[in-house]
């Protein structure tokens, strides 16, 4: 694994979730008692948050949003325990929220070495 890779996973499995949840719950199989409009305004704006950082590749965002990905594996793993019509569109969300999440990993633990960013370098600070 590199800094290219890492940060290419990371924006593939974030790029493919805002579309992937957009495409599920407008086209592929909208609610059939929520609206569509209810069902991407709860799923798509946490995916929002991070974008600008993302986009700039600051390791910092990398490195919190995939605490935004909570959601999305939890929601993928119940569908695939008990819904055996969306089982494969919950597969593809899993696929894209683990590769944003392995992606998002290493881009921050990469590029924060290489930026000289480090928990420990902050705690040997503040020792008095």
């Amino acid at each position: 694994m590199n800094i290219k890779l890492a940060r290419l996973l990371a924006l593939t499995g974030y790029l493919g979730l805002i579309i992937w949840v957009a495409l599920w719950h407008s086209l592929l199989s909208p609610h059939p008692d929520l609206g569509v409009g209810f069902m991407l305004v709860m799923w798509l704006p946490w995916l929002f948050i991070p974008m600008k950082g993302m986009i700039k590749g600051n390791p910092y965002t990398h490195a919190w949003a995939v605490y935004l990905l909570m959601p999305y594996f939890l929601h993928s793993a119940t569908l695939l325990w008990v819904d055996e019509g969306e089982r494969w569109l919950a597969l593809v969300e899993l696929l894209l929220a683990s590769t944003m999440f392995i992606g998002n990993t290493y881009y921050a633990k990469f590029r924060g070495r290489e930026l000289g960013l480090s928990i420990r370098k902050k705690k040997e600070k503040t020792k008095p």
